[in-house]
Formats: structure tokens, C-alpha cells, sequence
């Protein structure tokens, strides 16, 4: 994400943690509330014809029809749960290539997934069945619905589920944003969360097993606590992990250091945030953390057609000052935070989070991870407009393979440095 900028659900902690049904029955029904600015969008006719042209259109249909005929709360949370879950499994077996491809966009497109989700959320968030829903019990079943179809709780993280002497690397991508610059674009850490999950990736060193998650583009997810209540069963359990997203146009980079600060850029519900990064245990918040991933060898491997670098940069208040500085070669002792290599929006936030929660682990010094940012995904030349251009072009999917591609690769070149080091 060009130094993505993210924000995640209108979902509390209480909601998102709690499947236990809160009081039900018409007494505690409370009118539905308006879909979100992220849903609104659906109407367009951009993400209908994506729909449309995958395949997706139908199981969003289908979950619709499934939703009406709940009449209880349990019942409607199976729905979600089971209805999310297939969805997530589908765009991993679309994008792997199993099964029929459902129409004429090509298997690597993120997209489905994204506009179909939404389709889900925006009819919970409208439904308003006849035995009643609290806005709490709605909040669960949106909640959950998120998790489970952004591969969030399908992550097997013990040894064993891996496979005996095989690796295990976690990688996290992010939905499509900015969408009201381009509705058509695509976000190809999305895209390559779906490629790999499960995937095993052949090194020098032997094999290594790719579990993925995807999150959100909004500001209040991240503050509910979406990554660390994700990421925490299974740090311990990996051996290596990095967050991903789109960042810069022509190259990859290896992000140094990661900031403790929101930068207000405006996320896929138009709201912006801009303060310090918002965690649990605010007085032992560390203003900088930074990559324990083997950046040297990443940017050495010859890993596809982008360059790759290692990006030192920061913005900083230095100790004493009041003006933020940009500094080439990282932070300052004392400094405040203004942004990390990856920028102030949501992928530095992504990787300050998962960094900090790797260290408040006690893993620094054993576990390798940290930020990378793939290049920007581009539409062909002569297909530039959003008000007229193509939902798809040979070029924008050959950009995305090849990112998809690359990032394998790197993931490769990883683990190969850190079984050698």
C-alpha cells in the first residue's frame, strides 16, 4: 500500500472476541444500521461487473438467500461462519487454480474476494430478521464474518501441520484502497496472500510451508486490535514472517524501521486517524521498531524483474525539537516518530504492530520478520482513465504474476539466509 495507509471495522474489541449470543428477541432488536461508506461503493458498476466476471456474484446471492432464512441467532452465525469460511476457500482454490475459474477475469485477481465480502457484510448490516438482532449480536456476526473469510482463523500453527523438517512462514496482505481514485484497483499483497496460502515454496534448504491472512484497509480495526488478536496464536509457532503491501511504483522494499504514528491519510471508510498508534500498554510503546528480517540477502537473491532495497528511511521530531526531519539512515536516539520506511498509513502500522508483538513475545532475537512493500500494480498503457478504462489488461495481469512471483521468491531467499546464517 503506497506507504499504505489502513484502518479495519467499526467493530469493538467485546465484539470481535465474544461469539457468545448476548441477549436475544425482539425487546433487544435495534434497527439496522446504514451500510458503510466501503459498501456503499457495491453499486458501482465497476464491482459488479468484477463479480459478475468471476463468478463471485453467486455466492454472494447465495449467502444473501441463506442469511433470510435464519430465524435465530445461532442459526445466523453458522450462516456467517460457514458461508465466509467457503468464501475464503474459494478465492485460495481460484487463485491456485482449482476448480472452474467462474468467468473470464484471470485466477490472480484479488478482487472477487473483496467485493463479495462486502456484499456479505452489507447484508448483515442491513438484515433485519424477524426474531430480533442487538447491535452487539449484529457486531459478532460481522466481526466474525470478517475473520473467517480473510483466512484469519485458518491458519494451522503447530509443527506438525506444517509437515515433519518443513518451514513455516506467515505472510499478510491487505484489500484493495484508494478506491475512490480508482475503483477498479487491486491490491497485489491481496492477491498474493491468495496465491500462497498454503503453498510450499522449494529452497535450497528444503521445503517451506506459506500460511496467509488478509486484513482490512480501516484505521478503527487496527485499533480494536485486529492484528494482534490474528497473529499471536502463531508467532511463537513460525519461522519466519512478514506483513506485505503495495508501497512504491517499479520496486520492492525491505522496510528498516517501522513508526509509531498514524499519519490521517483517509482508509476505505474515508475516515482518517492521525495520533500515535494506538496499543495495549501504552507506557512501554517504543516510538520505533525495526526488521529482523534478513535484508541483506533479500535485496542480493536475484528474485525477479524489480529491484529490491533496503529502505533505511524515516521521519522524525529529533529528541528536543519540534520539526519533523527526514532521516536517510534511520532514527535518532530520543527521536518522536513521524513515519517509518513504510510510511504513516496503515502497512507501517501493520509492521509496527506484528514487530512489537514479536518483541513483547521475547522473539527479537529468534525470530525473523518484518515489512515488505511490493511495487504499485499497474494498469496497461492506454488504459490509465478510471472513468473509462478496463476492469483488466494483459499488462496489469502480467504486473501482478509478476509481483506474485517475486515475492515467492523472496520468501525463498529469506529462508535461505536464515538457515545459513
Amino acid at each position: 500500500m503506497n506507504s499504505i495507509r489502513v484502518r479495519i471495522g467499526v467493530l469493538s474489541v467485546a465484539v470481535l472476541a465474544g461469539l457468545s449470543a448476548p441477549t436475544t428477541g425482539a425487546a433487544a432488536a435495534q434497527s439496522a444500521p446504514a451500510p458503510t461508506v466501503e459498501e456503499q461503493r457495491l453499486d458501482k458498476a465497476v464491482p459488479q461487473e468484477i463479480l459478475r466476471r468471476s463468478g463471485f456474484d453467486a455466492a454472494a446471492a447465495e449467502f444473501a438467500d441463506d442469511l433470510a432464512g435464519a430465524r435465530s441467532y445461532a442459526q445466523a452465525h453458522r450462516v456467517v461462519t460457514r458461508e465466509g469460511s467457503a468464501l475464503w476457500r474459494r478465492a485460495v482454490d481460484r487463485a491456485q487454480g482449482r476448480g472452474p475459474a467462474g468467468g473470464d477475469l484471470s485466477r490472480d485477481d484479488d478482487r472477487p474476494l473483496y467485493w463479495a465480502r462486502l456484499s456479505m457484510t452489507r447484508d448483515v448490516r442491513t438484515w433485519e430478521p424477524e426474531f430480533g438482532l442487538s447491535d452487539v449480536q449484529r457486531g459478532a456476526l460481522i466481526g466474525a464474518l470478517e475473520r473467517v473469510s480473510r483466512g484469519q482463523t485458518d491458519i494451522p500453527h503447530t509443527a506438525g501441520a506444517a509437515g515433519a523438517g518443513m518451514k513455516r512462514i506467515l505472510v499478510t496482505g491487505f484489500d484493495p484502497f484508494t478506491l475512490d481514485r480508482d475503483i477498479r484497483i487491486s491490491n497485489p499483497s491481496g492477491a498474493t496472500a491468495l496465491a500462497l496460502d498454503g503453498a510450499v515454496i522449494e529452497t535450497a534448504d528444503g521445503p517451506a510451508r506459506v500460511e496467509t491472512a488478509m486484513f482490512p484497509v480501516r484505521w478503527q480495526d487496527f485499533a480494536d486490535g485486529t492484528v494482534e488478536r490474528a497473529l499471536r496464536p502463531h508467532l511463537k509457532q513460525v519461522d519466519l514472517f512478514t506483513t506485505v503491501s503495495q508501497g512504491r511504483v517499479g520496486r520492492f522494499d525491505v522496510e528498516r524501521t517501522n513508526g509509531a504514528w498514524r499519519g490521517g491519510f483517509q482508509d476505505n471508510d474515508n475516515i482518517g486517524r492521525t495520533e500515535t498508534i494506538p496499543v495495549a500498554d501504552p507506557a512501554s510503546q517504543p516510538q520505533w521498531t525495526t526488521t529482523t528480517l534478513p535484508y541483506r540477502e533479500i535485496v542480493a537473491a536475484n528474485t525477479g524483474r524489480f529491484p529490491v532495497y533496503d529502505n533505511t528511511s524515516v521521519t522524525e521530531i529529533p529528541a528536543g525539537g519540534t520539526t519533523a526531519v527526514v532521516r536517510p539512515d534511520g532514527p535518532t536516539p530520543g527521536s518522536t516518530a513521524r513515519a517509518g520506511g513504510g510510511g504513516d498509513y496503515l502497512s507501517n502500522e501493520i509492521a509496527y504492530r506484528a514487530t512489537l508483538l514479536r518483541d513483547r513475545l521475547g522473539l527479537h532475537d529468534s525470530l525473523p520478520g518484518g515489512h515488505v512493500h511490493t511495487p504499485v500494480l499497474q494498469f496497461g498503457a492506454g488504459n490509465t482513465d478510471p472513468a473509462s478504462g478496463a476492469v483488466t489488461d494483459p499488462e496489469f495481469v502480467r504486473n501482478r504474476l509478476d509481483i506474485i512471483a517475486q515475492v515467492r521468491a523472496i520468501l525463498a531467499a529469506a529462508v535461505e539466509a536464515t538457515e545459513s546464517s
